[in-house]
């Protein structure tokens, strides 16, 4: 059986689809799901912002090698799930997938540890229905 694929998609693609690709990878190995998370954004950033590595490897998640992604419909095609942060993905979210908005997330910039919590209880009610009972 093959993972399924769950899409994040936010402006920059290096914070809010960032924390939540990489809390969810965290939690399907935990829980041995078949589940992988992606990250990725319109206008990608060039690198990850400094507060946003900080605030994950205070959580034991090392994202210092990942470089923010342009959001493609090539990137979304094998997509079971599609989660935006307030981007618009038309003609690119492929029309089998789940979308689903969040578009009312905290802002990272703000407050990581705001963000964080809002993201992660997001995921986590996520993972229970995708992935099933843990």
């Amino acid at each position: 059986m093959s993972d399924k694929k769950i899409a994040f998609v936010c402006l920059h693609g290096s914070a809010k689809s960032l924390i939540a690709a990489e809390y969810l990878n965290r939690r399907a190995r935990e829980r041995g799901l078949p589940l992988h998370a992606t990250t990725s954004g319109p206008e990608p950033d060039a690198e990850v912002p400094a507060n946003v590595i900080d605030g994950l490897l205070r959580r034991n998640i090392d994202a210092r090698n990942r470089r923010p992604e342009r959001v493609s419909a090539e990137g979304l095609a094998d997509a079971v799930h599609v989660v935006s942060f307030g981007c618009d993905l038309a003609g690119l979210a492929p029309p089998a997938a789940a979308i689903e908005r969040w578009d009312d997330c905290p802002a990272v910039s703000d407050d990581f540890d705001v963000a964080w919590n809002f993201i992660t209880a997001r995921v986590e009610k996520l993972v229970g229905r995708i992935g099933g009972p843990p």
